[in-house]
């Protein structure tokens, strides 16, 4: 890694430039927190798993029409991506009643929704990125009208995808986090994809049957069993738990 130029280290993972222009490679990190960083620790293996099961879930949506920065998976925990201006906003999708829903509506956990929520929240850590309404990310030109469609058309046809396409291997998508970025078109315009990552870091994923939880919630509720849970999900999803290679150096 010594010969990459860092941009940016975040919680969970490591930007760095890219070998060509526009590009960047995203190293997972074995790092968890929570509660907007007060809680720390480590889930270890957690890198590979989440690389390589964005790798699968980029690649798949990509295949249905979803353009993604992805580019290819570079080794167990580095892929290469198109740079993009991430533009500052959490798109959360809500299947079914959990987390800080449950606890703001006072409504039980487990609650399947008529229909899915969308919503936003402005991606600010000292904020606490709080929801944001749509008018307000109109007005304060966070993004414009048909930017702010896009994405909810975008985050529908995902959300419908991936319920399938977990409910294939008996678990439930519960809710989840996006994050949309303009990638340049080299015409002086740009078009939206999908960017960060897919992983049981940033969704809430849950046993059919049992209701089991096989996310980041086991760490943040002190659950116990987060290493067996990110394998769990890897295992269902066919994802090989094989060190297969070393990180470009």
């Amino acid at each position: 890694m010594s010969n990459k130029e860092m941009l940016y280290e975040g919680k969970a993972k490591i930007l760095y430039k890219g070998p060509k222009p526009d590009t960047i490679i995203q190293y997972f990190k074995d790092d968890a927190t929570a509660f907007n960083n007060v809680k720390k620790g480590t889930i270890a293996g957690k890198g590979i798993i989440n690389n390589k099961m964005s790798e699968l879930i980029m690649t798949r949506l990509g295949a249905i029409g979803i353009p993604t920065h992805f580019i290819e998976r570079l080794s167990d925990r580095e892929q290469l991506c198109h740079e993009v201006e991430i533009i500052p906003l959490e798109v959360i999708v809500r299947n079914t009643v959990a987390g800080t829903m449950a606890k703001t509506f006072g409504i039980e956990e487990g609650l399947r929704l008529p229909r899915p929520i969308i919503e936003f929240s402005l991606k600010d850590d000292d904020l606490g990125d709080p929801l944001i309404p749509e008018n307000h990310i109109l007005v304060l030109e966070i993004a414009k009208e048909d930017e702010l469609m896009e994405m909810m058309e975008m985050t529908s046809k995902i959300n419908d995808f991936l319920r399938g396409f977990f409910a294939a291997v008996g678990i439930e998508l519960i809710d989840f986090k996006l994050e949309f970025g303009r990638l340049t078109d080299g015409q002086d315009g740009h078009f939206l994809v999908l960017a960060d990552e897919f992983s049981p870091d940033n969704c809430r994923l849950w046993d059919f049957e049992t209701g089991e939880k096989l996310d980041k919630d086991r760490f943040r509720r002190d659950l116990g069993g987060e290493v067996e849970a990110y394998q769990e999900v890897a295992r269902r999803l066919g994802i090989s738990l094989e060190v297969e290679d070393k990180e470009e150096d």
